[in-house]
């Protein structure tokens, strides 16, 4: 496949406003599809504090040239002051599968 592919992962606080993020990246095609997982534990440094929360997580399936569009997506709608966006490549999978996630999003 000429286009390469990868898996964003986004975190949220709230599994509902994370599966409406998700809705809206699906309806833009920046995303074919997103698959949330929650609840999820984040243990993390902030602000000089460790913190043992509950969030959400998604894994948006993708074109790699979206990433920028997706980050600066998430910038403009995700409550956080830092969000988690991070995108890792698909290096093999279903042929079908991957030709779907190319034909769902908009090449950039």
């Amino acid at each position: 496949m000429d286009e390469e592919l990868c898996e964003v992962v986004v975190t949220a606080a709230d599994g509902d406003w994370l599966a409406g993020y998700t809705r809206t990246l699906v309806e833009e095609r920046l995303a074919a599809c997103g698959h949330a997982g929650t609840p999820i534990r984040a243990v993390y440094r902030w602000d000089g504090a460790v913190h043992d929360e509950t969030e959400a997580r998604v894994a948006l399936h993708t074109r790699r040239s979206l990433v920028p569009a997706i980050v600066a997506r998430t910038a403009e709608l995700h409550p956080y002051d830092v969000p988690c966006v991070i995108a890792l490549p698909l290096v093999g999978g279903n042929p079908g599968y991957l030709r779907w996630i190319a034909a769902e999003t908009e090449p950039r």
